[in-house]
């Protein structure tokens, strides 16, 4: 043991200069990689002095909204899988969903209602029983136009679902005078709405104690708009070619009558029955019973448009690419 001890005695220098050596050697490593990692990390965008929604000029110099803004501002930065899809979706989408808001007089800021209540897709459906873009609940979407049963539930129509968003959207702010509270409505409600107005005194549901949920809501709807009108300052960087196009229907065949076999319907437009059921979601069933005779407009899709050249993709908004 002693004889052991002064060898290692002897060579404790050389030991020691290994020691520092690789000592040396790991704090560089450490710090290169370290600068890797900041020239990559996303920082999420300062809260601005003021927002424009609908016209509507929001400050944000008070510190409750100022901070609760910035809470959605972090939470769009780093959850990029789902902002990621948002923004590819959106060149699909907006195209059609724009004109519809222009034609019933809601202001075009008003899409974002629906990006953040579906993430953009036509076949979301929540735990709550809402469904589709704009998010229904059953009762809420019959209320406003919407047919929904076991075999058709236009909650999956794009067209109609958004003429029935439009109708809530004006209906609530011929009653509140201002698209935030509009926006509070669409997510709690327009009786609980209404309570609270009565209950707090308040107009603006800025000004409003409300559900967490409600309270967030509105604020998610001014950072998503921020992002889609500025990616590159939450991190995001999109080519033409990541964008999802739109796909043109070829023509709408009118239905007066029941259409027993869908599948057939779907051969005899020389399209497939998985075609027919993509642009045509609010068809539930391998069937469309219509049994009084109401008109219907099935799509049909331009197939040959399914197979694109992701390069020539039409970019809905300048802005989403570099």
């Amino acid at each position: 043991m002693v004889k052991d001890f002064n060898f290692a005695s002897r060579n404790l220098p050389f030991y020691i200069m290994k020691f520092r050596l690789l000592t040396a050697i790991t704090m560089c490593l450490s710090a290169f990689f370290a600068e890797l990692t900041a020239q990559n990390v996303t920082v999420p965008p300062s809260v601005p002095d003021q927002v424009v929604f609908a016209g509507q000029t929001i400050k944000l110099d008070r510190a409750d909204l100022r901070e609760r803004m910035d809470r959605e501002l972090i939470a769009f930065t780093y959850s990029h899988n789902m902002s990621t899809l948002m923004i590819k979706r959106a060149n699909r989408y907006f195209p059609e969903i724009e004109p519809i808001l222009e034609r019933m007089g809601v202001p075009e800021d008003l899409k974002y209602l629906m990006v953040i209540e579906s993430n953009l897709d036509p076949q979301a459906a929540s735990g709550a029983g809402a469904a589709g873009l704009w998010q229904f609940t059953q009762s809420t979407g019959r209320a406003y136009g919407l047919e929904v049963n076991a075999n058709i539930d236009e909650r999956y129509n794009t067209v109609k679902a958004t003429e029935a968003a439009c109708r809530f959207l004006m209906e609530a702010y011929g009653k509140y005078g201002n698209w935030m509270t509009v926006a509070a409505s669409y997510n709690g409600g327009q009786q609980g709405m209404d309570r609270r107005i009565e209950a707090q005194h308040q107009t603006d549901a800025l000004n409003m104690w409300l559900v967490d949920e409600t309270s967030r809501y509105m604020f998610r709807l001014l950072a998503v708009k921020m992002m889609f009108e500025n990616p590159s300052l939450f991190g995001f960087s999109f080519k033409r070619e990541d964008l999802y196009p739109y796909i043109p229907v070829k023509e709408q065949v009118k239905i007066t009558d029941p259409v027993d076999d869908l599948v057939k319907f779907a051969e005899d437009h020389k399209i497939s029955y998985a075609d027919l059921k993509r642009a045509n979601l609010w068809l539930r069933e391998s069937k469309l019973n219509n049994k009084s005779h109401r008109t219907y407009y099935i799509d049909i899709p331009d197939v040959k448009s399914q197979h694109y050249n992701p390069s020539k993709t039409k970019v809905h908004s300048p802005a989403w690419v570099k």
